[in-house]
């Protein structure tokens, strides 16, 4: 969505660690794993960091808002080591896990300024 769509726009649509996760999201999803698992463990991983992201940017109370930020926060590392280990096993390429590091860790900088 861009910010000239006159599409109503969600809570999550202000935040920049929800942009930051889609496009790990989006990044992991072009990344080629040759692990099945570690591929969809990543997938997962990472569609539930900006889910979460999503989910605390519409909770009402900062303990709410906190927990979501966490669990986000939290996903995303679950898909950068899972991008890693298959970085280490050989089944993903060395550009693409410092790729995926190198935006998780934007990701994860911003995560961590709203876990209160």
């Amino acid at each position: 969505m861009s910010p000239t769509d006159p599409a109503p726009r969600l809570p999550h649509h202000k935040l920049v660690a929800y942009q930051l996760a889609l496009q790990l999201v989006q990044l992991i999803a072009r990344t080629r794993i040759a692990d099945a698992h570690l591929r969809q463990q990543a997938r997962k991983s990472a569609s539930s960091c900006a889910l979460n992201t999503a989910e605390g940017a519409a909770r009402q109370t900062l303990a709410d808002k906190s927990r979501a930020y966490g669990i986000a926060l939290t996903e995303c590392c679950e898909a950068c080591a899972a991008v890693e280990i298959a970085g280490a096993l050989g089944a993903c390429a060395p550009a693409q896990v410092h790729a995926v590091v190198t935006l998780a860790v934007r990701v994860k900088d911003v995560l961590s300024r709203l876990v209160r």
